[in-house]
């Protein structure tokens, strides 16, 4: 089969498209003749030896999340079939013609959905999911603060949100403000032009917003802290700005009862992954169908053999949404 390959870490040109081996499929397995697959930051974070080896996961082959046909299924599979249409978050191996996916990590594709737009769910409405209601605890009536919010985890977090009946607060550039307040935003934020905890502050008589869904880091989090208000909620689920060591006054989490919580997907155990699948396929997974109030959002497509250009594309950080590989032939 055909994939994405590289022999040494470094800048995008060290992608490959090679002939490899299919995967061997195990009790668990789904085999999945791939049609599309999802870009993540974290391909770029594995491209460049961030996880320190190439093998990080589930195969040396990159890539989070597919969506495709089922060919093959382990002794062990419940509930799926051959030909059925899934998607979902894989541990590597997605940029493939084929690739193997735990049974419990798939979920069917809404019937109005092509397989562009199902690649565009799993890995960020998943995160989204977890960061926002089941860290969050995000309620109907609550206010929440989404940073980077035209991102592919952001513009689902939004969704999400107003889908909640919250009132949501986004920072993005001024260039992908009209999208993210398009997808629910009441109040969509310039981060370059206007200090974000200032513009709540004001909005919100000073009370401040009940979560904060942060990607950015230490640049952000003095701001993030201050923007909360009393038992708000700071769920930290990237560090796009910047890493190393912050600081806050105990006192303020003491005494405004506040949380501060952090969350990444690829390193949690397989059973706790299989448990964040189930929380969102049965909260919103109907919410994609014909007419529901859900839409992947997909910035761009590439063929496989321009993964390359693909992951160029989101280091330009122009992209509103997500960025996705096809195979030939296969949308």
């Amino acid at each position: 089969m055909k994939a994405i390959t590289f022999n040494e870490f470094g800048e995008a040109d060290v992608l490959q498209l090679a002939d490899v081996s299919a995967p061997e499929i195990r009790p668990d397995d789904l085999l999945v003749r791939v049609h599309a697959a999802g870009v993540n930051r974290a391909d770029l974070t594995h491209r460049r030896g961030g996880y320190g080896r190439p093998n990080f996961g589930d195969s040396t082959i990159m890539g989070l999340e597919i969506a495709g046909e089922v060919i093959e299924t382990g002794s062990a599979v419940q509930g799926y079939k051959i030909g059925d249409r899934v998607m979902g978050v894989v541990g590597g191996g997605a940029y493939a013609e084929l690739a193997r996916i735990d049974w419990r990590m798939a979920m069917p594709i809404p019937a109005t959905l092509d397989y562009v737009h199902a690649a565009a769910i799993p890995e960020v409405f998943v995160t989204a999911h977890e960061a926002l209601m089941h860290l969050g605890r995000l309620q109907r009536g609550d206010s929440v603060l989404i940073h980077a919010a035209a991102g592919g985890v952001g513009s689902a977090a939004v969704q999400l949100a107003y889908a909640t009946g919250a009132t949501v607060f986004a920072t993005a550039e001024a260039s992908k403000l009209e999208r993210v307040v398009q997808l629910g935003a009441e109040y969509a934020i310039d981060y370059k032009a206007h200090d974000f905890a200032e513009v709540i502050s004001s909005k919100t008589d000073k009370r401040g917003v009940d979560v904060v869904i942060d990607f950015i880091g230490a640049p952000y989090f003095a701001r993030n802290v201050a923007a909360l208000a009393n038992g708000g909620r700071l769920v930290q689920v990237g560090i796009l700005g910047g890493g190393g060591e912050v600081s806050v006054g105990l006192e303020e989490i003491l005494y405004r009862h506040l949380q501060i919580i952090g969350t990444v997907m690829k390193s949690r155990a397989q059973t706790e992954k299989h448990a964040m699948v189930r929380r969102f396929r049965e909260h919103w997974l109907e919410r994609f169908a014909g007419g529901a109030s859900l839409e992947p959002v997909v910035d761009s497509t590439f063929a496989l053999e321009d993964a390359a250009d693909a992951h160029r594309r989101m280091e330009s950080a122009m992209n509103v949404g997500k960025i996705i590989l096809t195979m030939s032939g296969r949308t």
